[in-house]
């Protein structure tokens, strides 16, 4: 899952993204809405974590250019303020959810994982492909009953290609859902992670490589 954090304190941004990286997300981060909207242009994010007030171009302005450019991409507006106002001018700018300041960290998981199965509503919560079962919630992997001790990474390699029901993933997107915007990608990366992940999950491979184009599930 790829979200992008768009908060002007530092602090507070800082600390979602290390915590959402531990959920084994990938994050990136904007300071300001110009920020947020230039990386918008170059990445197409699951959630966004957009607060209301950022300076430069303001949290409305984000969200209304986010809907009309990117309308698969859910929103959860934050704000300090927690009056029935801000929540209805919020939903109201096409934002999908809603965060008054402080929160807890838990509650912004659940939330961010529950906007992002809307975008899929039919996927299963539990992934399944031959004897391999995926767990998102509880981030667990098994193979014939036997726990796959994996990564973040790992594990979000995997969860794509097993979302891709069989289809052919390119390492680029890989990169992109799996890893955030300090990812180099010329490196060999989205491949060494692969090939642990073939050693983990064991024989007979499941994790088919596609000449030219990528990755699939066999």
């Amino acid at each position: 899952m790829r979200v992008l954090i768009a908060e002007d304190e530092t602090r507070l941004a800082d600390a979602m993204a290390r915590g959402l990286r531990r959920e084994g997300m990938a994050v990136d981060v904007a300071g300001d809405g110009e920020d947020a909207l230039a990386k918008c242009r170059l990445v197409s994010y699951d959630v966004i974590v957009l607060d209301r007030g950022l300076p430069v171009v303001h949290g409305d302005e984000v969200c209304i250019a986010v809907r009309r450019d990117s309308p698969q991409t859910r929103i959860i507006m934050v704000t300090a303020a927690g009056e029935l106002e801000d929540l209805v001018q919020g939903l109201a700018l096409g934002a999908d959810d809603y965060l008054a300041k402080p929160f807890r960290f838990a509650e912004l998981v659940a939330r961010i994982r529950a906007l992002a199965r809307r975008v899929a509503p039919s996927r299963p919560p539990v992934l399944k492909h031959g004897d391999v079962e995926l767990d998102p919630a509880r981030r667990s992997v098994t193979r014939s009953g036997r726990e796959v001790d994996l990564t973040r990474k790992e594990f979000a390699v995997l969860e794509t290609l097993m979302s891709a029901d069989g289809a052919t993933i390119s390492a680029e997107e890989l990169l992109q859902r799996a890893w955030d915007e300090n990812a180099d990608p010329f490196t060999s990366v989205v491949r060494m992670t692969i090939m642990t992940l073939r050693r983990k999950l064991g024989e007979p491979q499941v994790v088919e490589t596609v000449i030219g184009s990528g990755y699939r599930m066999v």
